[in-house]
């Protein structure tokens, strides 16, 4: 994080926040007065600090400075996780919750030690009433965020209902197969 020792952390943190993996469409003036609001954090090495279903204490994102993290998923009925993620400095943690404060959708383990900014929602309520303008668009850079992701799930989603009929297709034709040599056999 603090390669370039001429900038304050403040500032490095600013301009991680402004990366395509975090939320570009914000100026650098307006990613400053957001990490104002914003508080450190270590997470240390093999700590699991979001856990996927969890419903206390979500009201909150992180934006990574330093570190790498897992995030996984829980595959239903397997009583197993998948890794679905890998992400280090500049990546956003938490957002859905940060607006909405619902149980999170993945778990997130520090891979090495990790140090995160922290925006609460009771930060994001006082960086509105302090400075409107810059959380009226941080709010709308984080919902295009989110939007895209959306479209992309949904995408994703085409493509494997796709498969999943192409499948079925292929299924049915291989029992019609079975089905006939079975009756061609027993006649």
């Amino acid at each position: 994080m603090f390669e370039n020792p001429d900038l304050a952390p403040e500032e490095v943190a600013a301009r991680m926040l402004v990366t395509p993996t975090a939320l570009d469409d914000l100026t650098l003036a307006d990613a400053m007065k957001v990490v104002s609001y914003m508080r450190p954090q270590v997470i240390p090495a093999g700590s699991v600090f979001i856990e996927e279903g969890e419903i206390r204490k979500t009201d909150y994102m992180m934006l990574v400075l330093e570190g790498d993290i897992a995030v996984e998923n829980e595959l239903p009925g397997l009583n197993e996780s998948m890794v679905v993620n890998v992400i280090g400095p500049g990546h956003l943690i938490g957002e859905m919750g940060l607006l909405d404060g619902s149980p999170r959708s993945a778990t997130c383990t520090a891979t090495t030690d990790v140090v995160v900014a922290v925006l609460t929602r009771t930060a994001l309520m006082r960086l509105l009433r302090d400075e409107p303008r810059v959380g009226a668009r941080l709010l709308l850079t984080i919902s295009t965020r989110m939007a895209q992701r959306l479209r992309d799930t949904t995408r994703k989603l085409r493509t494997f209902a796709q498969m999943n009929k192409a499948m079925h297709e292929e299924l049915q034709v291989v029992m019609n197969n079975r089905t006939r040599l079975g009756d061609k056999r027993s006649s």
